[in-house]
């Protein structure tokens, strides 16, 4: 018996209906892993506190980041060290591991950045970059800088008291330099994060890595101190 289109159709639609339903694909994203924890929390704190501390005067944010910048900063170990002070000066020890510090952090600070590679702040503004690798962000240089040039005073201490024994003889301007420079290295590290430079693990990383180099070159320049006099 022949079927008429209406009966097809009806018989076509109760088929379709009768199917099981097809499967739905369901994709679910994985979990964050803890690194990435941490980096969204890193810039999430950083940008907080860039925007709570927008009315803080960027003049003297700025002026710290001139104080801790490394054409600043360079120069002046290189031109100490190519300075007439005479090889027995207690000095000679402070100038040489500011020129050798300055040459390891500039290295460790470059090479990390250049394997690491994280992007700067997207609210970074107005800076100048001196070579590629700073467009990345971690580590902080200035932070490493001045908290290797802090750490590495604060223990050659005694070594900076005998050079200055005839203009400080009881040492207590001494102390209120150390004191200065340290805090100086303490409120540069953080105008970094203040600026938008840089994100507070890059300034904490940077400080680790500046306060490392001071250790690692005060224990160098003790031993090859010890070395040379034995000869």
């Amino acid at each position: 018996m022949s079927q008429t289109p209406e009966s097809q159709f009806l018989l076509t639609t109760t088929m379709e209906t009768d199917l099981p339903p097809s499967p739905t694909t369901v994709t679910t994203k994985p979990p964050p892993t803890i690194l990435n924890r941490l980096i969204n929390l890193d810039t999430n704190w950083s940008l907080h506190l860039h925007t709570i501390f927008q009315p803080f005067p960027r003049a003297i944010l700025k002026a710290l980041e001139l104080s801790g910048d490394g054409r600043f900063w360079f120069p002046i170990p290189i031109a100490l060290f190519l300075s007439p002070i005479s090889p027995l000066s207690p000095l000679r020890h402070i100038v040489i591991g500011l020129f050798l510090g300055s040459l390891l952090d500039l290295l460790l600070v470059g090479l990390i950045k250049f394997l690491v590679r994280r992007p700067r702040p997207v609210y970074n503004k107005d800076m100048n970059l001196t070579v590629a690798v700073d467009h990345w962000s971690f580590p902080s240089g200035h932070s490493s800088r001045v908290c290797f040039i802090s750490s590495f005073i604060s223990l050659s201490i005694e070594k900076v008291r005998e050079g200055f024994v005839d203009l400080d003889s009881d040492g207590k301007v001494l102390k209120y330099v150390v004191s200065a420079v340290f805090m100086w290295s303490i409120f540069t590290s953080i105008s970094r994060v203040l600026l938008g430079r840089h994100f507070v693990f890059d300034v904490v990383a940077g400080a680790f890595l500046g306060v490392i180099e001071a250790i690692f070159v005060f224990y160098f320049m003790k031993y090859y101190w010890v070395v040379k006099n034995e000869l």
